[in-house]
């Protein structure tokens, strides 16, 4: 979609994801995106006052790795671009964002069931690991998020 030659045919539709109906034209409903975001994407727990960033015991590998997965702007891209219309690399890098802090961690099984559950119930489809979300990312989002996802699935699974 970034080199075109004189001449040739370009296709303009809209996503792919039926979880994004279309509105009008090529206007997208993308509401799903924050429907699985209510389903699990937040902390509930009381954290207390604001601590000094310095008294937070977080690696900086730890806390580069969540920030580069809040970088996501839920802008769709990624679930326009997969052949599934599948909603994973949005939904990973929102459950990473929160998994890799503390105080993510307490509620990490339950918001890893509820928000794959949601995307589920929504229409997103199947992940198969193809690259094409992480390739159209405007933030560039890695798939190592789509692993955690599974791993914190698979083990509240486990824990159930």
């Amino acid at each position: 979609m970034r080199k075109f030659k004189d001449g040739e045919t370009i296709t303009v539709e809209p996503w792919r994801s039926r979880a994004f109906p279309v509105i009008k034209d090529l206007m997208v409903d993308r509401g799903a995106y924050d429907k699985i975001m209510q389903a699990g994407g937040f902390v509930s727990v009381n954290t207390g006052g604001v601590p000094d960033a310095n008294a937070i015991p977080i690696p900086k590998p730890v806390a580069d790795e969540a920030m580069d997965a809040a970088s996501c702007i839920g802008c769709g891209a990624c679930a326009a671009a997969c052949k599934n219309g599948s909603a994973m690399l949005f939904v990973s890098a929102k459950v990473s964002q929160l998994a890799l802090l503390p105080q993510g961690k307490i509620e990490a099984a339950a918001r890893a069931k509820a928000m794959v559950a949601k995307m589920d119930e929504l229409g997103f489809g199947n992940c198969t690991n193809t690259g094409a979300c992480a390739a159209e990312c405007p933030k560039s989002v890695s798939l190592a998020n789509i692993a955690r996802l599974n791993r914190e699935f698979l083990s509240a699974k486990f824990k159930d």
